[in-house]
């Protein structure tokens, strides 16, 4: 498959001399769900924030479609956003704003700032809002606030959010952290599909290992920084979970 997204030699330090990420070296193709995995600590949120240059590199390249990502700025830092969805491990959602108001706000780089202080949105966009309101089962929640969902919907409102954009690629950090084991195969479920029906790549970072085997078609495995494994679930064994986590105790 066609790679869109190349990572070459990606360093991340947030204080001089301690590196997070240690020369990161990775393809993604145009589609199939991979999942970055790994302890605590070792990197792998740092990794996701910075293809979407919430967080910047300290060194390295990031080739997104041809674009370099790593020096973008300004307004052309904001066009590339547009293209990359994110999903957060606590939501982000506008509390106060109901559950439609929160999937326009994926909309608001398509926008002028004075249609989006009056939020007035394009019919479409509206259109498109009520069928991912469906895809995801919310549509009686649409005039809600978000305040009043429970975890896993909100972590829904937050996934329609994403695609509202439209996104090339899809990003998710830690989804699942927050939810109950069914809540959190629903989740998997779907992002995997919705990556599928809109044909783009997602890359999520989790924690839970056996939810990465389930629905990943690749694992990345980190340890201090470091790629220490990559591969198909069914090539991930005991000895790589071993050399990703330390030690075997936690292994059942």
């Amino acid at each position: 498959m066609t790679v869109v997204l190349s990572i070459k030699g990606l360093t991340k330090s947030y204080k001089p001399g301690v590196p997070v990420l240690k020369g990161i070296d990775l393809d993604f193709s145009e589609r199939g769900m991979t999942a970055i995995i790994g302890s605590s600590g070792t990197g792998k949120s740092t990794l996701i924030r910075i293809i979407n240059r919430l967080v910047d590199p300290s060194d390295g390249s990031i080739l997104f479609k041809g674009q370099e990502l790593s020096s973008v700025s300004g307004k052309s830092l904001r066009e590339v956003r547009r293209r990359i969805g994110m999903v957060f491990q606590e939501y982000n959602l506008v509390e106060r704003l109901t559950v439609m108001e929160n999937l326009l706000t994926g909309r608001l780089g398509y926008v002028s700032p004075w249609d989006a202080m009056r939020r007035k949105f394009p019919v479409e966009d509206i259109a498109h809002a009520l069928e991912l309101l469906d895809t995801i089962g919310l549509s009686a929640f649409a005039n809600q606030r978000a305040d009043s969902l429970s975890g896993g919907q909100r972590q829904r409102v937050g996934i329609a959010r994403a695609l509202m954009q439209r996104p090339e690629i899809l990003l998710a950090d830690e989804p699942t952290s927050s939810l109950d084991p069914k809540t959190s195969v629903e989740i998997m479920e779907l992002l995997k599909s919705q990556g599928v029906n809109n044909k783009i790549p997602v890359i999520v970072n989790i924690h839970d290992v056996e939810l990465a085997r389930r629905f990943a078609d690749r694992i990345v495995g980190m340890t201090a920084g470091h790629v220490v494994f990559d591969g198909s679930p069914a090539q991930l064994t005991d000895d790589h979970l071993k050399q990703i986590y330390g030690g075997e105790g936690w292994l059942q």
